[in-house]
């Protein structure tokens, strides 16, 4: 079936009209405010600012016609959140006819019967085109907003969304792309939900799983979205070209095709911050995270005290400013345009004409303590963070593993389950993998206790407690070397002696190395108390 228009269809001859345009008010009802009783006499009727309780759903005026009946919109109909309030999605509604001169005389015909009433607090049209040039769809919303303090507000929202997706043969392409995300979702999902099984509670407690389950849980919705959005648009074309003089409701799925791109970039956001999880055994990593996790608690009391004087300044300029200055006119301008005022972008004349007293005196003070002294604060903290963390590190040889490596392993490991290469003949491969891993674990462990700080003594203590023991249990079953009429020719040790004796020697790395970080500490302050001695002596 095809649709034949006229040119009156057409705006600016590329963009085709789809359908027809819709009107639609909202009202409220009559005695929704109070008057103070002084004026019961002057005024007997009183309209408040729109809200839903207040909102007027009885019918008007010529009742026989639907633009004079309420008419109820689906749950899933978005609402509008406009410069005086958060509007529903029903209303009195009417659709114009295609010939401009219908259009007309139907809009006399509604001014002469009052169809806009003082009750009326907002106005909506709405109306589609398409451009087959670029394949797009062009959906309009142009409003006209009636506050209680009378007047109008005019505002316009345009959202241009491609809603026939495959066309060209790059359109397939992508088609082909989002086929296969979507046999990698099924495949992560698989990955998670096994290592859901073998893990159980612990699972839940690394951040990095969180992370794992919030992309997945966008992916899934953005997938099921673009399923939605595909059926949707053939239902709306097949009802459009059945009939020419209805409104399709485009709005609907444009409205929901912006929510799909904004969770897709988060879903790339988020995506993009997991390549931390592979790259924190790199050194500048681990300086970075362990700079953040040792300042952690000044921050926090940092940031109490830096909100306190931050809101007491918003709160001071809404008071004093509100009124006048647009840019105070509520609590929240105040704090973005106090964020604005640290980061240089602020007009001063503004403030100082509405208050010449206490405009500049809230200005030099708010750029003295905040700028001057708080902000300076916390890049002090950080810095001093930083240098601790990296002395520490200077301490300990280099054992980060280098990213190439990783990939060979795991290219390696891939061509060997895909039969492309033979594997490496190991005399104990799993027994291999293990150490490594432990080996690997025992130096994150080393970087990240050792980037904490000193540590307590009772942790000292029970970290030489358990090498004691260790000591003496390797002891019981292997004498001491010194005895050499002891010594006699042992058999090969077994794989779990050799773990054994390994996390031992691993341990005692560890103690020596935190010992000798202890000490270069203690040496460093003696030699300032030092230089200070010498300096106060001259």
């Amino acid at each position: 079936m095809t649709l034949t228009l006229q040119n009156n269809s057409h705006i600016y001859y590329e963009n085709l009209l789809l359908g027809v345009a819709q009107i639609r008010q909202l009202k409220v009802r009559n005695n929704t405010c109070s008057i103070y009783p002084y004026f019961h006499t002057f005024l007997e009727d009183c309209y408040s600012e729109y809200r839903y309780g207040a909102e007027d759903r009885s019918d008007f005026g010529l009742s026989n016609e639907s633009e004079w009946k309420y008419s109820s919109a689906s749950s899933l109909s978005p609402w509008y959140w406009g410069s005086m309030g958060l509007y529903s999605s029903g209303g009195y509604m009417f659709t114009l006819p295609k010939s401009k001169q219908e259009s007309m005389e139907k809009l006399v015909f509604l001014r002469e019967n009052s169809w806009l009433t003082r009750g009326t607090r907002v106005v909506f049209i709405d109306f589609s085109t398409y451009n087959a040039n670029i394949n797009l769809f062009c959906i309009i919303r142009l409003v006209v907003e009636f506050p209680a303090t009378g007047g109008a507000l005019t505002s316009s929202h345009i959202y241009s969304v491609k809603l026939l997706r495959y066309i060209t043969y790059y359109d397939y392409f992508l088609a082909s792309c989002e086929i296969t995300f979507c046999l990698f979702i099924i495949t992560f999902i698989i990955q998670e939900a096994i290592k859901m099984v073998k893990l159980k509670k612990e699972y839940f407690r690394s951040a990095w799983n969180w992370l794992d389950l919030l992309l997945l849980v966008v992916s899934i919705l953005a997938i099921a979205f673009n399923i939605y959005r595909t059926v949707e648009v053939s239902l709306l074309m097949e009802e459009l070209l059945s009939d020419a003089h209805v409104y399709p409701d485009f709005y609907f799925l444009a409205f929901w095709q912006v929510l799909y791109n904004n969770m897709i970039a988060v879903n790339i956001f988020f995506a993009w911050i997991k390549i931390f999880k592979y790259v924190s055994f790199n050194k500048t990593m681990m300086q970075l995270s362990s700079t953040l996790s040792r300042c952690a608690k000044d921050i926090i009391g940092f940031a109490i005290m830096f909100f306190i004087i931050f809101f007491a300044y918003a709160q001071l300029g809404y008071l004093v400013f509100g009124s006048q200055v647009e840019e105070f006119s509520t609590f929240q301008n105040c704090i973005f345009t106090q964020f604005r005022i640290v980061l240089g972008d602020f007009n001063f004349e503004t403030v100082e004409a509405a208050n010449r007293i206490l405009g500049p005196i809230y200005f030099i003070t708010f750029v003295f303590f905040v700028f001057f002294v708080l902000l300076n604060m916390f890049l002090a903290i950080i810095n001093d963070t930083y240098s601790e963390v990296k002395a520490d590190f200077e301490v300990i040889p280099s054992q980060e593993v280098q990213i190439r490596d990783l990939f060979t392993q795991s290219c390696s490991k891939a061509l060997v389950k895909l039969k492309l290469k033979k594997p490496e003949m190991d005399t104990n491969p799993a027994d291999e993998s293990l150490e490594s891993k432990e080996f690997l674990a025992t130096k994150r462990k080393d970087i990240s206790k050792l980037s904490t700080g000193d540590g307590a003594n009772e942790k000292s203590q029970l970290r030489l407690s358990k090498l004691q023991k260790g000591k003496e249990q390797l002891l019981q079953n292997y004498p001491s070397t010194e005895d050499t009429e002891s010594v006699t020719a042992q058999s090969s040790i077994s794989t779990a002696e050799f773990q054994r004796l390994f996390r031992y020697t691993a341990e005692l790395e560890k103690e020596l190395k935190n010992t000798n970080a202890k000490l270069k500490r203690i040496m460093k302050s003696m030699q300032q108390l030092k230089d200070t001695s010498g300096k106060t002596a001259q």
